[in-house]
């Protein structure tokens, strides 16, 4: 505290005073004017100004962090959504390869897919390589590892991509989409076997589970959006059709979409289930879940700290979900097929929205 004060009395010295004691060069610059502070990037599009705001609440400016019973852990999962969401809006770059960085050391990588060899785990597999691709980083030594070479080690006799682990296999159909999707996008293409499984796991109706081999087949519209767009990348119109077709009559009449036994939109829902629409060209349905996502989004009348965020549903804003429902609702506000997206040309500044100045400014 002593220092503090100390300081401060500092800082309370008059001008005339400094420019008396100091030397000529020492006190012109006390008086020359700051500089101009850097220019703050703007905009007006929805997907830019909410990957702006979530690139500004990056832990250390490159990664994201869960927090568990008060303790925080690295997460992934949400920096690879959040990479994905930079590229589809053509914004905050600088942010995107901060973050593949961090996603590239060693114990980081390590921690999200296991070892390789006692532990492997597909899904985390999958959508690495599909950030990698999107990044135009070498996915053959990502970290030290050939993440396409792991993810077909992964591939079972019956096309189904399977986690390798002491811990039991846990993967499901988001998994097979992302891997059947980023398997796609290398030279070799998905493996057809892979394919024909995701094909044949779509239930009655169009949909499609999460998890398989079920005695019920239960669509799920999240897995239904990321198996549409699986299979529209990999030819399977018919089977992608049916699976539009599902998630356009289950659609709210706000135009969003609810979770799997819920009635009320959220914004992670709906912005899948849009970027799987608007990509495959149901534009019609595809418009009303991206008004449904703009609803969501908190504009100029919001805190400054939260503008260009998108709230997970119309309950209101909450930090605590906000970064992962902003994260998927990109993906919607953009409508880039996974499959297609792209980091090339993205400008590097994270914008903020733009809002008119306040009255009698």
């Amino acid at each position: 505290m002593p220092t503090l004060r100390r300081s401060l009395g500092l800082l309370a010295i008059p001008a005339l005073v400094l420019t008396a004691v100091l030397p000529a060069s020492a006190a012109q610059a006390a008086q020359a004017p700051a500089p101009a502070p850097a220019p703050v990037s703007t905009t007006v599009r929805p997907d830019a100004a909410a990957a702006g705001w979530l690139a500004r609440q990056l832990v250390d400016g490159d990664h994201f962090e869960t927090v568990f019973d008060g303790t925080a852990y690295p997460d992934q999962g949400l920096t690879i959504d959040a990479v994905l969401a930079f590229a589809a809006s053509h914004s905050s770059d600088q942010a995107a390869a901060k973050a593949t960085a961090w996603l590239a050391q060693p114990g980081i990588i390590s921690g999200y897919l296991g070892d390789g060899t006692t532990e492997a785990y597909a899904g985390a597999t999958a959508k690495l390589l599909l950030a990698a691709e999107v990044r135009g980083e070498d996915v053959h030594g990502f970290g030290g590892v050939d993440l396409p070479a792991r993810l077909r080690s992964l591939q079972s006799p019956s096309g189904r991509f399977s986690d390798r682990s002491q811990w039991g296999d846990y993967s499901n159909a988001f998994g097979q989409s992302l891997a059947v999707i980023a398997l796609q996008r290398t030279p070799d293409g998905a493996p057809a076997a892979a394919v024909d499984f995701l094909a044949g796991s779509q239930c009655a109706d169009g949909g499609f589970p999460v998890a398989f081999g079920q005695t019920t087949c239960a669509g799920d519209p999240d897995a239904t959006a990321l198996a549409v767009q699986a299979l529209a990348a990999t030819g399977r119109t018919a089977k992608a059709n049916a699976g539009l077709g599902r998630l356009t009559a289950h659609q709210n009449t706000d135009g969003g979409f609810a979770a799997a036994g819920a009635t009320t939109s959220n914004a992670n829902t709906t912005g899948l289930a849009t970027q799987a629409l608007l990509s495959t060209g149901r534009l019609g349905a595809g418009l009303k879940g991206w008004s449904s996502l703009v609803k969501l989004q908190q504009g100029c009348a919001a805190d400054a700290a939260v503008r260009g965020a998108v709230a997970y549903d119309a309950s209101g804003f909450s930090q605590a979900n906000g970064a992962r429902a902003t994260a998927q609702a990109v993906l919607g506000l953009s409508g880039t097929p996974l499959a297609a997206l792209s980091a090339h040309g993205a400008r590097p500044a994270a914008p903020v929205l733009a809002c008119p100045a306040p009255a009698g400014r």
